[in-house]
Formats: C-alpha cells, sequence, structure tokens
C-alpha cells in the first residue's frame, strides 16, 4: 500500500486537519489534474472535466475533502 493510499484511507475516517499538500499527493495518485499558481484555491481537474475549487487555506474544512473524496470516486 503507497504512502497515498494511506492518506486516502486517513481521509476517508477522519476530514479534519488535511493541507493542500496531502490532497495533491493523493490526486498524483489517482492521475488528476490540478493547477495552483498563487492564488488562494487549488482547482484539482478530472479526465472527465469535472473540477474542484479547494481553499488553499489550512486546515482545509471537511465539506472540501468529503467532495475531494466524492471526486476520485467519479468514473
Amino acid at each position: 500500500m503507497s504512502q497515498a493510499d494511506k492518506t486516502l484511507a486517513k481521509m476517508k475516517a477522519n476530514p479534519l486537519g488535511w493541507r493542500i499538500e496531502d490532497l495533491q499527493a493523493v490526486a498524483r495518485r489517482f492521475e488528476i489534474d490540478w493547477r495552483h499558481e498563487g492564488s488562494s484555491h487549488c482547482v484539482f481537474v478530472t479526465a472527465s472535466g469535472k473540477t474542484l475549487p479547494v481553499p488553499a487555506k489550512k486546515p482545509i474544512k471537511p465539506i472540501y475533502i468529503k467532495k475531494f473524496l466524492l471526486l476520485l470516486e467519479e468514473p
């Protein structure tokens, strides 16, 4: 099991206290692109074109973690 898989399991168990770098690592593992060029949000983009903007402010609110997990489950 890779570190990204372990992080994903921990996110599912507890959506509190995550950083944008954690989400980016999991996104990299699942081949989801993102753009974060000095702005206040990191935008995750799936292959189908669906986007999810997440505020890069620490810690990330649990609602964004839940939405990110739903984004990973989409085909």
